[in-house]
């Protein structure tokens, strides 16, 4: 899931919405409209300041995108549907929907097995035999959704229908569905295909139903294919990122100082406030060696305000950080990074002093004009790097 959200910020501005009910979005009280449905997505764009978007809709977030699509073509660039519907309940007009006896069995499972990865329905829903990946779906469902906010959210699916919108979808529009689908079928999406004006169909193989447990390479590749036009594929994907590596000052001293042990649990309480920080201002952990961390953000800024936190945080614990920030081209490999602007922050971080944040020219560059005081510090020689690097020391605001 991780690799694949990468691999699409690869190409793209990426924007994670969860819909009411769900996530981090508030609990339900009532069943949402469709209306309300597509008034939240606006509001999530207008907040992300993002004035055109490509709309991506798997399941039951398909009808809201494509009514938003209808409804505000001048908001919508492209659509994208994957392994969803324009109708969920099954009629005389529309043989592929769920019958009634579907929904009462989902509702059953609902109330009775959500989040329970050895229950026999969810097997069938998940379509994963990978007994890791449904413990962790599990957990996901768990903390995702209630089983009440589920059944609302079911209740909404049976009463949409956006079949009447189709033909008034003028954006260009990609429509992928797994043909073995086991809860969706794949005649969905041909349906949709066949009646949204220009529609691309392409037929994923597998049976999955959830995204998530089946090939996800090949639907990056369809979708950069549809938006950018090329096919660079999932090994060659580069990404620009701010990388942030921190290293604790005077470990060795510290550990003869306190013992082992104390030295453990001073360690443990820096790693989890720094993980706080790296939550709290969007970054990711990308990787720990020791007692440093390796972690990568979108924003430069965002990487300034992270490491100033951090060593605001660890400093009340009695521990002193270096941290060195550099933004630059990224290969992604897998969830890791690697590449020389990886290198360049590894290295720039070495030049930094306890309690510093030390930043490339690259990093000053973008910042610039966003508040920050850099104090110069001087040309250096970067180990393995060509070149000499300036550096600036970040005054702490």
């Amino acid at each position: 899931m991780e690799r694949f959200l990468t691999r699409v910020a690869g190409f793209s501005r990426l924007i994670l919405m969860d819909p009411r009910g769900l996530g981090l979005s508030d609990r339900l009280t009532d069943v949402p409209t469709l209306d309300e449905r597509v008034g939240d997505l606006l509001a999530v764009l207008e907040a992300a300041g993002s004035e055109r978007a490509v709309l991506f809709g798997n399941a039951d977030t398909g009808p809201p995108c494509i009514a938003t699509a209808v409804q505000h073509p001048d908001r919508v660039s492209h659509l994208i549907l994957c392994g969803t519907w324009p109708r969920s309940m099954r009629s005389d007009d529309y043989p592929f929907g769920w019958t009634d006896e579907d929904w009462s069995e989902f509702e059953r499972f609902v109330r009775e097995d959500w989040g329970k990865p050895e229950s026999p329905r969810d097997a069938a829903l998940l379509g994963a035999h990978d007994e890791a990946f449904r413990n962790w779906y599990a957990t996901l469902m768990r903390q995702g959704a209630s089983p009440r906010a589920v059944l609302l959210l079911g209740e909404m699916a049976k009463a949409v229908d956006v079949r009447a919108m189709l033909p008034r979808v003028a954006v260009p529009t990609l429509v992928m569905h797994r043909t073995g689908d086991r809860v969706v079928e794949v005649d969905n999406g041909r349906y949709l295909a066949e009646h949204i004006p220009g529609a691309r169909l392409v037929e994923l193989a597998g049976d999955d139903f959830v995204l998530w447990a089946g090939d996800l390479d090949t639907i990056a590749d369809e979708m950069e294919e549809f938006l950018t036009g090329r096919r660079i594929g999932s090994e060659a994907t580069r990404i620009v990122a701010t990388v942030m590596f921190t290293d604790v000052v005077g470990s060795t001293e510290r550990v003869r100082e306190l013992g082992d042990r104390a030295w453990s649990d001073l360690l443990r309480a820096h790693d989890s406030r720094l993980r706080a920080e790296l939550h709290r201002f969007g970054g990711r952990e990308i990787d720990t060696a020791g007692d440093g961390f390796f972690a990568s953000f979108t924003s430069p800024t965002a990487a300034i305000r992270c490491a100033h936190a951090v060593q605001a945080t660890v400093r009340e614990i009695g521990v002193e950080v270096r941290i060195g920030l550099h933004t630059g081209e990224c290969e992604v490999a897998g969830e890791k990074l690697r590449g020389v602007a990886v290198h360049i922050g590894s290295r720039v971080a070495g030049k930094a002093h306890a309690g510093e944040v030390l930043v490339s020219q690259t990093v000053k560059d973008i910042a610039t004009g966003t508040g920050f005081v850099f104090d110069d510090a001087g040309e250096h020689e970067l180990k393995g790097v060509p070149d000499r690097w300036h550096l600036y020391r970040v005054v702490p605001g």
